[in-house]
This record gives structure tokens, C-alpha cells and sequence, in this order.
């Protein structure tokens, strides 16, 4: 038996829920089921927040104890949720429900489930380009005008990692949260012609939208299904590219920005406040509120508020349920100049968000105390304790993602995840190392097994070069674990990348048909301007 599976927890019905979703009042939905399970079917307002981190994850997605939290997993036999319950009211959260028999019967109620991953924010894009006729170019076409020689210019909304991992030949990273600041500078001449893409589709469509939203004098077009459109049409992707905007902006531009943007956030009725506005919104105990730098990486490393999250721009608008897990709360968003935040927060209160932004940006001065947890001690072994530990006879559980472990882990050493500890093959009298990349995570996944009965619980932050180098023989297993429990890893979101050409159309096909999936409280949520 689980550690913690016959506490009694409050149960919620699929009707009931339903209803709570659209009160309007706050609810943390969190499905607690692994990444894998996750993106193979969920509900549509789930957050993601696997029960392998729960504990690690959940303060930065629902920072307010008092939220109403609603937790499922499979159902049947599956205790996850029950667990879930218990890890939470354990961390201060008293009000907490189990949705009763998971998803499972939410489906035999008749309720819809979705595929995918950051689901509301990429049904939002297909509706953006329903609504507002965003233009859009094809790949086989832009691929000739680039041939001519036209004067265009192909801007990727991507962070600069993604951006780098495949591009369109001559694209320039740009990512959208920074396309009102830096676009300008780009395409200097009003002919230039501006494609934005991105992977797919959603960020293609929002970024294109958003210059055209500003007012741009350059024809602007989303290129139809992105890079995936690209490789689709058998043409050559760069990899590795490393264009990238200039970081600097002519301080002469940027009085002329500052309005455009603040004339856009005025059309969409977004919010300006000040820093004694935002701090008495934090200070109230009945509402979360979310402080989101907007900035890029750069500048957020810099210093930001404190209790404020790095939410780059683009990122918040296209997954903003990774950032945040409570519906109804209130978002602030904030930079340093006052050109990017408006812009994002306009596209945050159409998603439905009830978004500000902050007036003093950056130079705020807020008082805020971060929530937090305390994590458990585990003590934590070096490569070469760890090698000395192995060689002793410890037992090695290696709870690194499973397709990092595929690649490369230690000869001998188990894979696992917390959610299925009860099932490893240990003595419980043997010491147990477990192989992990954060140590929060390692600490409650050793609590969970301190709970099993293993008495002696240590942990290991190590990477295959660091154990090689400590005379730890290594191996890989590319069948192993077998995909049924790769529970972790979505296996139709990545192949996409990977050159598989029938994952990239079924995906394709999948974003396309988000809209019609959607019931009329879901449509009813967004909240497009009259057109």
C-alpha cells in the first residue's frame, strides 16, 4: 500500500466541478498525474502539476494557501490525488477536494478531455485567427519570395533555446513579448514585408496579430504552421542558428513606443496601477494575486521585484498555465520601459486574465514576502561518496527524466518515479541513493520512500560525466523503460521535433480542431473585442 492512501479527502463531483470552473471565483485545478498522462488527456482548465513535484512546484502556481484547490488522476485504483490531498493540506492548504473518480468518470459524465499540452492558450490563438483574420503566408511561398530576393524579413517569436534547436533559413530570434520594443529595429523601412513564426501555429499568429494590433505600417503575415509547415513542404531547417534581436533601443524611439503600446492597452481596457495599488492586492489575504516580469532573461537576472516570476512575454500568453495555476486570479504584469507589458496584458484580458499592469515597472518599490515551503533534509553525496556507497552494496533509484536515463545512467541503477515507489524492487534494511537533477524534488521523493520503510535515504545531484569521472560504469538503454512507463514524456508533442513527419501532421491536425472541441462556457470565457 501508498503511504497516505486511506486518508479521507473531499470528494467533488464532475457536475459540481464543472460549475466551480465557471463561478468565478478562484479554483486551482491540478492534474497530479505525470507530464505524459497528462498530455494524452485532461481537463481543459488542468494545470500541470505532476505529484513527482507537487511539493517543489506548487507555491509558484498557487502561492495562497487559502485557494480553492481541486486535485485528480486517473481513477479506479489510482491514489495519486488522495496522496496529493494530503501533501497539500501537509504544506497549509486547508482547502483542498479530490474530483471523484478522477478523470475517468469526469469522461463517463460526458464531459470532453483534451489532448495536448498549454491547452487554453493554443485554442485562444486558433480563435485569435478566426476573429481577427490574422494574414498568413505559406511556407512554399514565402520559400519563393525569399528566393526573388523580396524585401522580407522572417522574425521567430521563440525564446532563443527553441529558436536555436530549428529555425527558418534567415530567420532572426525575436521573441513575441519583445516584437512591440525591438520590431522597429528589425525592419526599419515600413515596406519591409514581416513573416513572424514560430513552432506551430499559436505564437505565429499571436505575434503577427500583435504588430498588426500596434499599428505597424509593414505588411505583416503568420507563416501557416511554422517550422512544422516548413519541414512539411521538404524544405531545410537551420539548427543552431544564432540571430538574434540587438538588445539596445534608441532611447529617441522610445517615447513613440511607450504611446503606441499604451494606446493599444487602452482599447482593451487594460488596468494601470501603482505600486500602492499592487501592494495593497498582495497583502489581501481572499485573492492571489501573480507579480509577472515580462522582460527578457537577461534583463530578469539582472534583479527584478521581489516575489515577482520571470514570465517572458510571449511565454505567459502561450503557456500561461506553467506560471500560473489559479483561474480568477489577478495578474500584474510589469517591465522597465512601458512599452512590452501593456502589450502582453492586452492579450492576457482577451484570454479572459484579470490583468494590470504595474506603472513604476522594475523601480516599484513593493514589500512582498515569497511564498515558500520547507523542503526535507536528505544529505546529499558527492560523485565519489556516491561510488563509494555503490560499491558498498547501496541501491541505486535513478528518478532523472526517463529519456535522460535511456540515454545514459549508471550500470545497475533502477529507473523510477514517485508515484510509483511502492512498485521498485528494494530492501528496505539496504541504503538507497537516489539519482536526481533538483534537490527539493530528490528530497520529498526520499520522504515519500522514508514513508515506504527505507530507513537510510541519500541523495545524489550528479550527470553521467561527473559518475564516469568518479569510475562509475555507465550504459544505455534506449527500450528502457518501455514507453508504457515513460509516464513523464509525451511522446506525440516531441516527435514533432524529431523529424517525424506523421507527429507533426497529427499535431498540426490537433491544433487546428481545439476549437471545436470547446463547450459554450469555454468559448464564453475568452473575450475578444467586438469586431
Amino acid at each position: 500500500m501508498h503511504p497516505h492512501s486511506d486518508l479521507n479527502t473531499a470528494d467533488v463531483d464532475s457536475h459540481t466541478l464543472k460549475g466551480w470552473l465557471h463561478d468565478g471565483s478562484e479554483i486551482a485545478l491540478l492534474d497530479v498525474r505525470e507530464h505524459g498522462q497528462y498530455g494524452e488527456s485532461h481537463l481543459f482548465y488542468a494545470a500541470p502539476v505532476p505529484y513527482s513535484r507537487l511539493e517543489a512546484d506548487i507555491v509558484r502556481l498557487a502561492p495562497r494557501r487559502g485557494v480553492r484547490v481541486v486535485v485528480y488522476d486517473e481513477g479506479g485504483t489510482d491514489d495519486t490525488a488522495a496522496r496529493a490531498a494530503h501533501a497539500l493540506r501537509g504544506l497549509g492548504y486547508p482547502q483542498v477536494y479530490r474530483l471523484a473518480g478522477g478523470i475517468a468518470q469526469w469522461l463517463r459524465d460526458g464531459y470532453a478531455a483534451f489532448a495536448g499540452v498549454n491547452v487554453p492558450s493554443k485554442t485562444f490563438g486558433e480563435l485569435a485567427e478566426e476573429v481577427f483574420h490574422t494574414p498568413r503566408i505559406g511556407a512554399r511561398e514565402l520559400a519563393e519570395r525569399q528566393r526573388r530576393g523580396d524585401d522580407l524579413i522572417v522574425l521567430d517569436g521563440r525564446p532563443f533555446a527553441e529558436y536555436q534547436k530549428m529555425s527558418i533559413p534567415g530567420g532572426i530570434c525575436c521573441p513575441n513579448g519583445e516584437l512591440a520594443l525591438r520590431a522597429h529595429t528589425l525592419a526599419k523601412d515600413p515596406a519591409t514585408t514581416i513573416v513572424v513564426n514560430c513552432a506551430g501555429r499559436t505564437r505565429s499568429i499571436i505575434g503577427a496579430q500583435t504588430l498588426i494590433n500596434l499599428g505597424v505600417p509593414n505588411p505583416v503575415y503568420a507563416l501557416e504552421n511554422g517550422t512544422q509547415g516548413w519541414y512539411l513542404e521538404d524544405f531545410k531547417l537551420d539548427h543552431g542558428a544564432q540571430r538574434r534581436y540587438v538588445d539596445s533601443v534608441a532611447p529617441e524611439d522610445l517615447p513613440a513606443l511607450v504611446q503606441r503600446s499604451a494606446n493599444l492597452a487602452e482599447r482593451h481596457d487594460v488596468p494601470r496601477v501603482d505600486a500602492r495599488q499592487v501592494q495593497h492586492w498582495l497583502d489581501d489575504a481572499n485573492r492571489s494575486t501573480f507579480l509577472c516580469d515580462v522582460r527578457s532573461a537577461e534583463e530578469f537576472a539582472q534583479g527584478s521585484l521581489p516575489g515577482a516570476q520571470h514570465t517572458p512575454g510571449g511565454q505567459l500568453i502561450q503557456a500561461t498555465d506553467q506560471y500560473l495555476a489559479v483561474r480568477g486570479a489577478r495578474i500584474v504584469v510589469f517591465d522597465a520601459e512601458g512599452v512590452r507589458a501593456p502589450v502582453v496584458a492586452s492579450w492576457l484580458r482577451q484570454m479572459g486574465w484579470d490583468a494590470s499592469v504595474l506603472q513604476e515597472g522594475v523601480a516599484a518599490a513593493l514589500n512582498v514576502t515569497a511564498a515558500s515551503v520547507d523542503v526535507p533534509t536528505v544529505p546529499v553525496l558527492d560523485d565519489t561518496a556516491l561510488a563509494a556507497a555503490s560499491a558498498q552494496g547501496a541501491q541505486l533509484v535513478d528518478i532523472r527524466a526517463s529519456m535522460r536515463y535511456r540515454a545514459q545512467h549508471i550500470a545497475g541503477a533502477q529507473w523510477s518515479i514517485r508515484p510509483r515507489f511502492a512498485d521498485l524492487a528494494l530492501d528496505p534494511a539496504q541504503p538507497v541513493v537516489l539519482l536526481a537533477d533538483e534537490q527539493a524534488v530528490a528530497a520529498w521523493a526520499a520522504a515519500d520512500l522514508r514513508a515506504l520503510g527505507v530507513r537510510d535515504v541519500k541523495v545524489n545531484l550528479g550527470s553521467p560525466a561527473g559518475w564516469s569521472a568518479a569510475g562509475l560504469a555507465l550504459q544505455a538503454t534506449p527500450d528502457e523503460p518501455a514507453d508504457r512507463d515513460c509516464i513523464d514524456y509525451l511522446f506525440f508533442v516531441h516527435d514533432r521535433h524529431d523529424g517525424n513527419k506523421a507527429a507533426a501532421r497529427q499535431y498540426l491536425a490537433w491544433e487546428t480542431n481545439l476549437v471545436k472541441q470547446i463547450d459554450e462556457r469555454e468559448r464564453a470565457a475568452y473575450r475578444f473585442p467586438a469586431q
